[in-house]
């Protein structure tokens, strides 16, 4: 199928805001047990990063009255992608509104949007450059995140989902999951604009809703260090499936949920995707592998339970179940 040659170009998953009920026990848990690094606290919100990552913040917490998602973000290539992505969405009839610079702080002027499927998603491309740490070693600490790496989202219709992201955004397709019947339904895909497995995953599932945010980590035994520092520090209740193998996308895990119950992965070991002419992985969905390629199965909870999304202008919803 031939790529959409469209007026701007969408580099990756920037970054992602979350919700959370008492933004100093938030702090704790990502900065002085994960290790992310602090870039500014507000008091309001909470801007981190990853050792690797130059641009002010990949994640930024954010205090509210329930937990979960506040918005996606991704980077674009120039300041003028902008301009063409607001005419893209106001001619779809979605909402969309400007955010000025500094109004999130290290970052220029952003479009946000209500996308198709209903999650608060921005686009940008200024950015406060500040120092990478990548060669800090002294300074690293907890689990070693490096940066964010993707997003993953429960929405009831995969398809239309998979048709936006690739014929509305030019992203592609490295993985999808298909069902037995006959025609097959699209049941997952994965999808990237960085070259490597994916930037955002869409399954299917009650939704708008956020599944997780993943972040990369260096090797693999730091998904190990991770789940040690969790015990040693009394959270091993956080770890909800893994350390494990995904078939899909080949990558290693460990799924936590943070103190409000928003889910994150941690994540190395996936692969590169450097041409345009990679043909997508197909998967069945009654494979066992897909999900578990080694390691115990996921727990009901990682099906069933998700993190909410804030509505384009509202910040008025139901909290998210604990598992």
């Amino acid at each position: 199928m031939p790529r959409p040659q469209l007026p701007f170009t969408v580099l990756k998953a920037g970054h992602v805001e979350l919700r959370v009920t008492d933004l100093g026990r938030a702090r704790a848990f990502y900065v002085d047990l994960l290790g992310f690094v602090l870039t500014e606290d507000d008091g309001k919100r909470v801007y981190l990063r990853g050792l690797e990552e130059w641009e002010h913040h990949s994640l930024i917490l954010r205090q509210a009255e329930s937990p979960g998602l506040g918005h996606i973000a991704y980077r674009v290539a120039g300041d003028e992608d902008l301009d063409a992505l607001e005419r893209l969405v106001r001619g779809r009839g979605l909402p969309a509104r400007w955010i000025e610079p500094g109004e999130e702080r290290g970052q220029g002027r952003a479009v946000r949007v209500q996308d198709p499927l209903g999650f608060p998603v921005e686009f940008y491309h200024r950015v406060e450059r500040v120092e990478r740490w990548l060669q800090r070693f002294h300074l690293h600490r907890g689990a070693q995140v490096m940066r964010i790496d993707h997003v993953n989202l429960h929405t009831p219709d995969v398809l239309s989902g998979q048709e936006w992201y690739t014929h509305g955004l030019g992203f592609m397709v490295s993985e999808y999951t298909e069902t037995e019947d006959e025609p097959p339904r699209l049941w997952a895909v994965w999808l990237h604009r960085k070259q490597n497995v994916h930037d955002v995953a869409l399954m299917t599932g009650p939704g708008p809703r956020l599944h997780h945010v993943g972040f990369w980590l260096p090797e693999p035994l730091s998904v190990l260090r991770a789940a040690d520092l969790l015990a040693a520090a009394g959270f091993e209740s956080s770890i909800e499936r893994g350390p494990g193998r995904h078939g899909i996308s080949n990558a290693l895990f460990l799924y936590l949920r943070d103190p409000d119950g928003n889910r994150i992965e941690l994540y190395t070991g996936d692969y590169l995707i450097p041409d345009p002419d990679f043909e997508p992985v197909r998967w069945a969905l009654n494979d066992p592998k897909r999900q578990t390629y080694w390691g115990h199965p996921a727990p009901r909870s990682w099906f069933d339970e998700a993190s909410l999304v804030e509505t384009f202008d509202g910040d008025d919803f139901e909290p998210i179940r604990p598992p």
